[in-house]
């Protein structure tokens, strides 16, 4: 009697207890997982099936990588590793799918379909993401210096200077554009403003700044945006000028003209560069309507300050003056003044003369008389 009723127990315990069991999903491999091998920097393929032998991933680096910092797993990439198995010597297959950058960025992937870079493999094979991006350590691309971003890039594989000979002044260009601002022609374009301090020597770094003026960046732009505008007008970018040499640095700001990071970015094909010069040397060149500061946060994530475009027209930005496009217009009428100015002094010399003419040759003709 005792044993019936404790299978009765047993039997409708069962039934509470299977259900809540079936709900509890299965744990989720954590990175901390992966790395507890890949960590080791000695760790290597035996028999490569990829593009490096060695399997190795800074955690440090990893870390602040894009991918992680908006809580993207290993095996969300990786997605053929189900589980790990810890009584094998490799936990999981030695040789793993293709990761499929096109399952998360589809845009990117949409732009990239007819690009060069997609044909330009050997064999039809085409060049993958990673040759570019690298593989775990992708980070905000933070607006450097023109060099730092390319050289990150482009310079992987090609050499500007071996090319652009119908360009004017190619140096000039290279160091103060960005290849895709040509290149991809349909991509948005700003213009990154770095603070060169000349105490110091060196360009001036987000924390420089913030530290500059006892703020951070949630406060920066709140501090210097006084009538909170959204954007910093000409007297408010002059007064963060005045603040910074009030704090013993004097500099210049460098302009530098830089594509937005979009889709759109990773179409570039031959022929379709832009060899227009009046796109940047006209006036009211559409390259320089953006024009910001831009702050680099500790994870690398960035926001920027707009700063009103009449900041080109009226404050010296080194390295920076196009021709017709940011020229100083203060200095335009002033120089615009003495030639008109030089003119009518000339106008009114030469009309003098003519007007005293006859006055003149009575005098000459009386002299000879006399």
């Amino acid at each position: 009697m005792r044993k019936n009723f404790f299978n009765q127990i047993l039997f409708l315990a069962s039934f509470l207890i299977f259900p809540i069991v079936c709900v509890i999903p299965s744990q989720a491999t954590e990175n901390s997982e992966c790395q507890e091998c890949h960590s080791d920097d000695s760790l290597e393929r035996a028999e490569s099936t990829g593009i490096s032998d060695k399997v190795f991933v800074d955690d440090h680096k990893f870390k602040i990588s894009v991918h992680n910092i908006n809580g993207i797993t290993c095996v969300d990439c990786h997605a053929d590793i189900e589980e790990l198995n810890w009584d094998d010597d490799v936990p999981h297959s030695v040789s793993l799918a293709a990761v499929e950058c096109q399952n998360c960025h589809d845009e990117e992937a949409e732009a990239y379909q007819n690009s060069v870079h997609k044909k330009a493999g050997s064999k039809g094979i085409s060049i993958p993401c990673s040759a570019c991006h690298g593989y775990h350590y992708v980070t905000y691309l933070a607006p450097k210096s023109i060099f730092e971003r390319v050289n990150a890039f482009c310079l992987k594989c090609h050499n500007p200077d071996n090319f652009h000979d119908w360009l004017p002044q190619k140096s000039t260009h290279f160091k103060y554009v960005e290849c895709t601002v040509c290149h991809a022609p349909d991509s948005p374009r700003y213009i990154n403003l770095r603070f060169f301090d000349l105490v110091s020597n060196k360009f001036l770094e987000t924390s420089d700044l913030v530290a500059a003026l006892d703020t951070d960046i949630e406060g920066f732009a709140a501090l210097l945006d006084t009538d909170s505008s959204g954007d910093l007008s000409k007297n408010e970018f002059e007064n963060f000028v005045l603040r910074l040499r009030q704090k013993g640095i004097r500099g210049t700001f460098h302009g530098e003209l830089i594509s937005q990071i979009e889709p759109v970015i990773h179409h570039v094909n031959r022929g379709e560069a832009n060899r227009d010069c009046k796109a940047c040397h006209t006036p009211n060149s559409p390259y320089f309507e953006r024009v910001v500061i831009s702050l680099t946060s500790d994870d690398g994530s960035i926001e920027q300050l707009q700063v009103e475009r009449k900041v080109l027209e009226t404050f010296h930005v080194t390295h920076f003056y196009v021709l017709g496009g940011t020229s100083v217009r203060i200095l335009d009428k002033i120089g615009l003044l003495l030639i008109v100015g030089g003119i009518c002094v000339v106008i009114a010399h030469s009309s003098a003369r003519m007007l005293t003419a006859p006055i003149r040759r009575e005098r000459k003709k009386k002299e000879s008389q006399s």
